[in-house]
């Protein structure tokens, strides 16, 4: 079993924060793999369901941020887990916007939620630590988080809550990298070949642009060519042949 945690806030106030991504990525786990209704438990919401043959549990703490510890801490108590069943989902500021990083272990890097986390179940723990980039200076970092996604961040947003869905089923069978690999091919999707800059409008080597082709359409048919004389000799009269110049 694993136990999928999500940073944020409760309430409307801070649903479209920066600060509440992790909220927004086990909203849509929870809406795509068909988990069972949100009900209050642990200080927060829970919702169970499964990802491939994993058991999981999304929650998501309420007791704001910074004692995101304690629901964490209620939670894994009551499953029997230990921190290495413990995948938590938060914004980072160290990544720009739309990247999504795996990590185990480690320091919480001055985030509240983390720190708490720390403080009552030991730093041992998955991190989907997910870009939001940095405003430039650190005495704006607060109001930053706090803000809403702006409209022109809507579009990278949506394809990184789309891949961390559809690759949830392998981060909860412990597949780092092929979680990974599936967020990146939304967020970053391949370019096709009619894409590329070069040879867009070619066919296999030797064929024709179609513009060529198109000039080669339309081009004036070549004028016929002129009979052959006969070689029969000529029967004209003389006075027929000088009438004949003249013509």
């Amino acid at each position: 079993m694993q136990l999928f945690v999500g940073l944020g806030n409760p309430g409307a106030k801070y649903a479209g924060n920066r600060h509440n991504i992790g909220f927004m990525a086990l909203d849509e786990i929870a809406r795509d793999h068909g988990f069972a209704p949100w009900r209050s438990k642990f200080q927060g919401q829970v919702s169970e369901g499964r990802l491939g043959r994993e058991k999981v549990i999304l929650l998501k703490p309420e007791t704001f941020m910074n004692l995101s510890g304690q629901s964490v801490g209620e939670a894994m108590r009551f499953y029997k887990l230990t921190s290495d069943d413990v995948v938590v989902f938060h914004d980072e500021l160290d990544l720009t916007p739309g990247k999504c990083r795996v990590k185990q272990g480690g320091g919480h890097a001055g985030h509240n939620g983390l720190r708490s986390i720390h403080q009552h179940i030991s730093p041992e723990y998955t991190r989907v630590r997910l870009g939001i980039g940095h405003p430039g200076h650190k005495d704006r970092v607060s109001g930053y988080v706090l803000a809403d996604f702006a409209k022109a961040e809507q579009g990278w947003l949506d394809d990184l809550m789309r891949g961390i869905s559809d690759g949830a089923a392998h981060l909860a069978e412990g597949d780092n990298g092929k979680f990974q690999n599936a967020v990146a091919l939304r967020v970053n999707p391949p370019r096709s070949s009619g894409g590329q800059k070069n040879g867009a409008n070619n066919g296999p080597k030797g064929d024709k642009p179609k513009a060529a082709e198109g000039k080669q359409a339309t081009a004036k048919p070549a004028k016929p060519a002129a009979p052959a004389q006969d070689d029969q000799p000529d029967t004209r009269s003389a006075m027929e042949r000088l009438l004949n110049k003249f013509k």
